[in-house]
């Protein structure tokens, strides 16, 4: 079994994050009321080439977290967590505090 898996290409690993259920206090909270689809990048790859055999790297960076579309990606298992690898150009953008 893999412990790590090291994208190819363009290609982002991305671990989702899952908002709390209920509050500190014990209140359910309905799964409407924060699904913001966003991941935190685990691993990149080196980018693509272009014609001239030059990198163009990826956009994102490791540690980044960033914004998913609700559709796409394939989904990775490693060890007990569940992953999502997505091409570069699907990640919507990155988000800031």
């Amino acid at each position: 079994m893999a412990k790590r898996l090291i994208p190819t290409l363009n290609r982002v690993l991305v671990e989702k994050i899952v908002p709390p259920s209920k509050t500190t206090a014990g209140i359910l909270l309905p799964e409407k009321s924060s699904k913001l689809n966003s991941g935190k990048v685990v691993a990149t790859g080196p980018g693509l080439r272009d014609k001239a055999g030059n990198n163009i790297p990826v956009a994102v960076k490791e540690g980044d977290t960033v914004l998913l579309p609700e559709y796409g990606g394939t989904q990775v298992k490693l060890g007990e967590k569940e992953y999502h690898l997505y091409r570069d150009e699907d990640i919507l953008g990155t988000l800031h505090e």
